[in-house]
């Protein structure tokens, strides 16, 4: 066993390629010493999973929410959905994940009607949003802004960040944090890095979006909430610091932004 506590703060377990060694993924992860890991939502219809997986494995927080490359089933109904489903399960942590991309889709109407309405839902609910954001920072960061000085944007993470020092900056002044995946161990990913570099202490937290993504050395391969540990030591060298203190410092960040111990 590990004597290092680590949280995924995003992944994603309910894919056809973990139904056949679910337990043994959890296993694994264990053994990494990974204590809690957040399991995102993509689309409703996972939100029945969601909850089962999370009450079958201590480990498991999720969200629930509408990713922007699925913006086209949002509908009318949507928001009392997720807000009915946020509130039934004090296992339910976060709202998301939502945001822009205009990477993969330009429906970038359609994509931030369906951004609105739950960025509004995590504020009335009091719950953190897990932001989405490819190739649609500027846009990401007016609507952030326009919420803020509404007086009612939600706290929240930009996920598995790919942006620019500058671009961060922006969002860690609206309060948001910033998490890092198994991009940070990509040899080019020059500005990842050097964001992990500069990121306040008190503002980041590391996933690994699993199945995606893998991590340095199993670029390629099937992600898992136990390779998390990976992204830590790596971020632990760019910060010239020891892996227990990114372990303790990622913990604490994510403890506070999502508040699991208020829940269980």
């Amino acid at each position: 066993m590990s004597d290092i506590e680590l949280i995924d703060s995003h992944c994603h377990l309910i894919f056809e390629n973990f139904e056949k060694d679910l337990e043994e993924v959890v296993l694994r992860l264990r053994s990494k010493g990974v204590k809690k890991l957040v399991h995102a939502c993509c689309e409703l219809k996972e939100i029945p999973k969601l909850k089962k997986i999370s009450h079958q494995f201590n480990e498991i927080f999720y969200s629930v929410g509408l990713h922007p490359l699925e913006a086209e089933k949002w509908e009318l109904s949507s928001k009392s959905l997720l807000k009915r489903s946020a509130k039934e399960d004090k296992r339910v942590v976060a709202i998301g994940e939502l945001g822009l991309d205009f990477f993969k889709n330009e429906n970038k109407t359609q994509q931030i009607d369906a951004l609105i309405p739950q960025m509004e839902l995590a504020y009335e609910l009091e719950l953190p949003v897990i932001i989405h954001c490819r190739d649609a920072a500027n846009e990401m960061i007016a609507i952030c802004n326009d919420l803020f000085r509404r007086g009612n944007c939600p706290k929240g993470v930009l996920h598995c960040w790919t942006g620019t020092p500058g671009e961060m900056k922006q969002f860690l002044d609206l309060g948001f944090y910033i998490s890092f995946s198994g991009i940070l161990t990509f040899p080019k990913a020059y500005d990842i890095h050097e964001c992990a570099k500069i990121v306040p202490s008190d503002k980041y937290l590391i996933e690994t979006d699993s199945p995606f993504l893998a991590p340095v050395p199993y670029r390629g391969k099937r992600n898992e909430p136990a390779f998390v540990e990976n992204v830590a030591k790596f971020m632990a060298d760019l910060r010239s610091t020891e892996l227990i203190t990114i372990a303790k410092e990622s913990s604490k960040n994510a403890e506070d932004l999502f508040k699991f111990d208020l829940l269980i």
